[in-house]
C-alpha cells in the first residue's frame, strides 16, 4: 500500500452555512456564506488560492456542469476549477481532490467548497426508481427508504435480533442525533424527541419511521487546506492535519450474487480499514475520539458503528442502547447532529462532516465541545445498500 498522506496536509480553515429550508438563498448565497466563513477563518487572500474543487450532485446551480458556478460565485482569481460528483459522499470528493493536490505540490493551498440547494428543486426525499424496461445492473428499482429498510430486515436476521430491540436501537440513535442538534444553531433540526414520540411515529418503510429519515436540506460547506509549513508561515498553531483520506467504490458484486448478505455495507469495511493503516490507528474503538457518519436513515449509522470496526460484528444494537455513541459515552458520533438533524444538502454533507470534527479539535465547538478529542473520523456513504461509494477520513492534532 502507498505510504498515504499522514501529516502532509493541515486544514487552514472551514465554513460552513446554516443548513435547512433556505429560501432566503440561492445555491450562490450559500457558497459565499460558506466561503467567507472558511477565508476569514485561513486569515488569507483569494490571490493566493491555486485551485479549486466543487462538489454538487442534484440540480445545477448556475450555466453547465462544470466549475464556472463555484468561480463566477466567489469571484474566484481564475483558477483551475474542477466539479466532482460521487453520489451523496461528493463533498468528500471535493475535499480529496484539494487534499491530494496539496499532497502533490500542485497546489500550497487549495479551497474545496461542496453546495446543494435541494428545497428548489421540489425534491421529496422519497424518490422511487423509473428505469421503464431497461433496468441497468448499478440500480435498483427502489425508494432510498425501501432499500434501508431492507438493511435492517437482513442486518436483524443475520444477528438474531428482535424486531422490537431493534426498533428501540434505530430509535436511540435518532433521540441522540435531535439532542445532540439542540446544541447546533446552524442545524436545520433543533428540538429534542423522545423515543416514545420515534417509536410512534408515522411508518416510512418499515421499521423506519418518520423521525428515523433524515430530511431534505439546503446547505454549503468549505474547506482551505494546505502543507504544515505553509501554515506555520502564516501564523497558524494547533494544526489539524488530514491522517487519512480513502474511497472505496463497489464494482456491483454485492448484486450480482447471494455472497452478500445485505447487512452491511461491503466498501466501508475496506475503506476504513485502509484508513486506519493509513492513519497509524491499531485499535479505533480506543483512538477514535469522535465521529461525524452517514445517518441518511439511523439504520445506516447502527450498521456503520460496526463496519468500521468500533463495535463488534452483531453488536453495534448493543452499544447503541449502552449509550456509548452518546455525547458523554466513549466515541460520540453526530455530535452536531449528524444528517439527520443538521441536514444533508448532497454536495456538502462530507464537508459538513469534516467541519465538525474540525471544531471539535481547535476546542471552537460551543456548548457541543467534548473533552481533549485527539482523532476524529468522518464516514460518507453514497448509493444504495448494495451498491454504494464510502469515504472515509481522519483527522486530528499534527503529530497525534
Amino acid at each position: 500500500m502507498p505510504k498515504g498522506i499522514r501529516d502532509k496536509v493541515a486544514i487552514l480553515g472551514m465554513g460552513c452555512s446554516k443548513f435547512g429550508e433556505r429560501w432566503d438563498a440561492g445555491g450562490e448565497e450559500l457558497m459565499v456564506e460558506a466561503y467567507l466563513e472558511a477565508m476569514q477563518d485561513a486569515g488569507i487572500e483569494e490571490t493566493q488560492l491555486d485551485a479549486a474543487w466543487f462538489s454538487h450532485h442534484i440540480d445545477e446551480i448556475g450555466v453547465g456542469k462544470g466549475g464556472t458556478p463555484l468561480a463566477v460565485a466567489l469571484r474566484l482569481p481564475n483558477i483551475s476549477v474542477t466539479r466532482v460528483e460521487n453520489f451523496c459522499a461528493s463533498g468528500s470528493e471535493a475535499f480529496r481532490g484539494a487534499v491530494y493536490a496539496v499532497a502533490a505540490g500542485a497546489a500550497d493551498i487549495a479551497l474545496a467548497v461542496g453546495c446543494e440547494k435541494l428545497k428548489d428543486t421540489g425534491y421529496g426525499g422519497l424518490p422511487t426508481g423509473q428505469a421503464g424496461t431497461l433496468t441497468p445492473q448499478w440500480g435498483a428499482n427502489m425508494s432510498a427508504p425501501g432499500s434501508f429498510a431492507q438493511l435492517a430486515s437482513a442486518y436483524r436476521t443475520k444477528h438474531g435480533v428482535s424486531k422490537e430491540d431493534l426498533k428501540r436501537a434505530i430509535a436511540h440513535v435518532s433521540v441522540k442525533s435531535h439532542q445532540n442538534g439542540t446544541k447546533n444553531p446552524k442545524a436545520h433540526l433543533q428540538k429534542a424527541i423522545t423515543e416514545e414520540m420515534c417509536l410512534n411515529a408515522p411508518m416510512i418503510a418499515e421499521p423506519l419511521g418518520l423521525f428515523d429519515c433524515c430530511g431534505v436540506s439546503d446547505g454549503a460547506a468549505a474547506a482551505i487546506v494546505t502543507t504544515p509549513e505553509i501554515a506555520k508561515a502564516l501564523g497558524k498553531k494547533d494544526l489539524v492535519t488530514v491522517k487519512a483520506m480513502q474511497l472505496s467504490v463497489s464494482n456491483g458484486l454485492e448484486s450480482a450474487h447471494n455472497s452478500w448478505d445485505g447487512s452491511y455495507f461491503h466498501t466501508a469495511r475496506i475503506a476504513s480499514k485502509k484508513a486506519y493503516e493509513e492513519a497509524g490507528i491499531r485499535d479505533p474503538r480506543n483512538q477514535i475520539s469522535m465521529m461525524e457518519v452517514h445517518d441518511c436513515f439511523s439504520i445506516t449509522e447502527l450498521v456503520t458503528m460496526e463496519d468500521l470496526h468500533i463495535s463488534r460484528e452483531g453488536e453495534g444494537w448493543k452499544d447503541v442502547l449502552n449509550g456509548f455513541y452518546d455525547a458523554d459515552g466513549q466515541v460520540p458520533c453526530q455530535i452536531d447532529g449528524g444528517l439527520k438533524c443538521f441536514g444533508h444538502p448532497i454536495g456538502a454533507s462530507g464537508l459538513r462532516m469534516l467541519y465538525e470534527m474540525y471544531l471539535q479539535l481547535q476546542g471552537r465547538a460551543g456548548a457541543r465541545q467534548l473533552k481533549n478529542p485527539t482523532f476524529g473520523m468522518t464516514h460518507n456513504l453514497g448509493g444504495a445498500p448494495s451498491m454504494n461509494v464510502c469515504s472515509v477520513a481522519i483527522i486530528g492534532a499534527e503529530g497525534a
